[in-house]
């Protein structure tokens, strides 16, 4: 047999041996989509967590700025009269609407020279700028049935309310009871009570009236004051 040369093996050698490895293009080529989908996802986090910031940031603003608009609205309504002073303690939730146009008609000095126009015991006294002939007739027959009701009724007195009947010419009525009322919240939107100045409001109740429950010397609330404390 024919004894083959050392440099024949040497070269078939090489001839059999396959690819060495992955060539350095082709490791490029992995490290740079490995490196584009590394930064995407870091682009997409970044984005996201950016976009959860600003809207807790956004919920915090608003959140201070209703706290801040709450903390604005005064608490309290000092109701100067002819008679002495009612303070107010003003519901502020559970009436926002008609605690809003209260104050704006205080501070446009809606109620300065208010008189006191209907006042009947065991019932309520009434200030009103609006003197309506035809109110007359409902007036006296509530007068006349609420005097005959037992005053240990559920709704409690001294509360302070208006009218839910719309005014003519965008006035605003008040309405504060001296004993409790079984259907007072069908009749008046009841936005505040009586913390003190109780004996004013029973003082004003003892005037003399006349048979449509108008007071024979006039009674005048001088003027409103709002106030964030007592």
């Amino acid at each position: 047999m024919a004894r083959i040369k050392p440099q024949a093996l040497l070269l078939q050698s090489k001839k059999k041996k396959g690819p060495s490895g992955v060539s350095i293009p082709t490791i490029i080529v992995y490290v740079l989509i490995v490196a584009v989908m590394v930064f995407s996802l870091f682009s997409t986090y970044k984005y996201w967590s950016r976009r959860s910031i600003v809207q807790t940031q956004d919920g915090i603003s608003t959140s201070k700025a209703i706290d801040q608009k709450k903390s604005d609205i005064p608490k309290y309504a000092l109701i100067s009269t002819s008679k002495g002073l009612i303070t107010v303690e003003l519901y502020n939730d559970g009436s926002p609407d008609v605690i809003d146009e209260f104050i704006d008609f205080s501070q446009k000095g809606h109620f300065k020279g208010m008189q006191f126009t209907r006042v009947i015991k065991n019932f309520v006294i009434h200030g009103s700028n609006v003197e309506r002939a035809e109110a007359t007739e409902d007036w006296t027959s509530r007068g006349k049935h609420y005097s005959q009701l037992d005053t240990s009724l559920k709704h409690e007195a001294f509360m302070l309310g208006t009218s839910k009947a719309k005014h003519e010419g965008g006035g605003f009525d008040l309405f504060i009871t001296t004993a409790p009322i079984p259907d007072l919240n069908d009749k008046i939107n009841v936005f505040g009570r009586v913390i003190k100045g109780e004996d004013v409001v029973q003082e004003i109740e003892e005037v003399d009236t006349d048979d449509h429950y108008r007071p024979k010397t006039p009674i005048q609330i001088n003027e409103v004051t709002l106030k964030h404390k007592t």
